[in-house]
């Protein structure tokens, strides 16, 4: 096939097509004769705008608080100030797992020593004693028993201080 005969082809095929397209268009054209014949609504006026009312406020002058401005952060200086996180102690290896991904295993006893067995996510046991840092939030440890690793928590309190908190791991069966 040459040329030409695909551009003639082409040509007669786009007509065609185009031709199909302006067919039969009565139904259409008597639904918008139908949508023009209908009688037009009401509009409802714009609502009045009123006036903006300025207000001053001189509550500061009579010696209240402004809402603009926030409390003094006295209130955080007021709670346990001694209580902080210690930044300058070397940091132990089972702090840099979360509280939630250590399981304690079991509890081994050595001698006089009771030790409790943790293990991390990778599979791993670790043996910890009372006054070892487990957890992200320097959590001590206190008490270990058979079925329970019991840690104190120092975190943050929200307004500037920290509090502490219990927590424990239990044995897993």
């Amino acid at each position: 096939m040459t040329a030409s005969a695909k551009d003639s082809l082409l040509v007669l095929l786009v007509s065609s097509v185009l031709s199909s397209c302006g067919q039969d268009m009565a139904d259409l054209d008597s639904y918008i004769n139908e949508i023009k014949a209908r009688p037009g609504g009401r509009i409802e006026p714009l609502p009045e705008i009123t006036a903006y009312e300025v207000f001053n406020y001189t509550a500061d002058k009579q010696g209240l608080r402004s809402p603009f401005v926030p409390d003094a952060p006295q209130v955080a200086n007021d709670l346990d100030i001694g209580m902080r996180p210690d930044l300058k102690r070397s940091r132990e290896y089972l702090e840099s797992f979360s509280l939630d991904t250590l399981r304690m295993v079991g509890t081994l006893q050595i001698g006089d020593i009771n030790y409790g067995l943790v293990q991390t996510a990778d599979g791993l046991i670790h043996r910890v004693l009372p006054g070892n840092y487990i957890g992200q939030n320097d959590g001590r440890i206190s008490t270990i028993k058979d079925a329970e690793i019991k840690l104190v928590e120092i975190i943050a309190n929200g307004i500037g201080g920290y509090m502490e908190r219990e927590a424990a791991l239990s044995l897993i069966n």
